[in-house]
């Protein structure tokens, strides 16, 4: 007798489950729930960096000092 192999099945969100996300040939993700489920429940739960604009401005300005004075030490030498 030939075992049936198992489907693995990956870990979700109560509020996700029974998501099975997929590629097709078309290079288009097949989902089992709506994207619009699937976008609501990201709005809900993840914090996007770009909506906070002020935080992101001052890493922003952190990172162009930091690189700043990485390439005026390089023109030092």
């Amino acid at each position: 007798m030939k075992k049936k192999k198992k489907e693995d099945v990956a870990e979700t969100h109560p509020e996700l489950k029974g998501l099975k996300m997929s590629v097709n040939e078309f290079g288009r993700l097949d989902t089992s729930i709506s994207l619009e489920r699937i976008n609501d429940f990201l709005d809900k739960n993840v914090v996007d960096k770009k909506l906070n604009e002020e935080k992101w401005e001052e890493k922003k300005k952190k990172a162009t000092k930091s690189s700043t004075t990485s390439t005026t030490k390089k023109k030092k030498r």
